[in-house]
């Protein structure tokens, strides 16, 4: 892979696990003794590789509780201090939607977006293609879910909204402290959903987890990233791990293992080698497409390429 060919397996084995394990890419590089820019473009190839992968493989998946929520982060500079000539896609807010199965602990769709009802679209569109049955979804209050969710599933579907009510922050505190949840409405929406399995905590849980273990994701640092592609490929990266790698300690499996995905425990030598086999493809569609170009410009007659 591009300036991989020189890193053995065990290397790239040990930066992928670094930065899994929420380190910064100046921190991975110093750890693993390598140079900024060969973590950066592991990064990258391994990035588009796990988001390939894991579109074709989550697939017809027997979900049947689904929790969605959406997680907030920034890209260059928060929205509010974005300069005029600089807005637009891939500067400020980025929100990252996402679902958890509540019993398997998958995630097995997420999106990164503006906090839209277009974006609501394209990513709860992906999570209905993925699943095998119906299935009862809870969300929070985001007015966009209803339209989603309505436009995925029509009626096919028992969905829920848990709205929570929070107290007035106190002056000093609203900075760093989140606001105190003094309750919560619970309401159906769709279908007859199970009001004993109406709860967002696990997606909740989860976005903690990312906030631990994707440096990105870690609140007054400058670990946040400066290319929304670099962003999107860590967060694929990140759930490769998750759902595949990480043992998960009440389901005693990796999520993927416990969702009838994969049947064994992948180490981070195994993400390598999807990362290797995605490389190779890549490769050989590139050299074929140039042994293409190469004969079309033979020809005496030529071609408008």
């Amino acid at each position: 892979m591009r300036g991989m060919n020189k890193l053995t397996r065990d290397k790239r084995s040990q930066i992928i696990g670094l930065l899994c394990e929420g380190n910064s890419m100046s921190a991975t590089a110093r750890l693993a003794d390598v140079s900024f820019n060969t973590v950066s473009k592991l990064l990258i190839d391994a990035g588009q590789a796990c988001s390939e992968y894991q579109d074709k493989t989550l697939r017809n998946l027997p979900c049947k509780r689904l929790q969605l929520d959406e997680i907030w982060a920034f890209i260059g500079a928060k929205e509010k201090n974005v300069p005029a000539d600089q807005k637009g896609p891939g500067r400020g807010d980025a929100w990252l939607w996402c679902a958890i199965d509540a019993d398997t602990k998958l995630v097995p769709s997420w999106a990164v977006g503006d906090r839209s009802t277009e974006t609501a679209r394209k990513f709860v569109d992906d999570l209905a293609s993925r699943l095998s049955s119906r299935v009862q979804i809870t969300t929070d209050g985001h007015r966009p879910y209803l339209q989603a969710i309505e436009g995925a599933f029509g009626a096919a579907v028992d969905y829920a909204m848990l709205e929570k009510i929070y107290a007035n922050p106190v002056e000093g505190q609203k900075r760093y402290s989140p606001a105190e949840c003094v309750g919560t409405k619970r309401r159906g929406v769709t279908g007859q959903p199970d009001p004993s399995h109406i709860s967002t905590s696990f997606v909740e849980r989860q976005n903690l987890t990312l906030r631990m273990s994707n440096r990105r994701y870690t609140r007054l640092t400058n670990a946040f990233s400066k290319k929304l592609a670099n962003h999107e490929f860590m967060v694929s990266l990140h759930y490769m791990h998750y759902n595949f790698c990480r043992i998960h300690k009440t389901l005693r499996v990796t999520p993927a293992m416990a969702a009838g995905v994969t049947q064994k425990l992948w180490a981070i030598s195994d993400v390598v080698d999807v990362v290797d086999a995605w490389y190779a493809e890549q490769t050989k569609a590139k050299r074929a497409s140039q042994e293409w170009i190469d004969e079309r410009l033979s020809r005496k007659d030529g071609v408008n390429l």
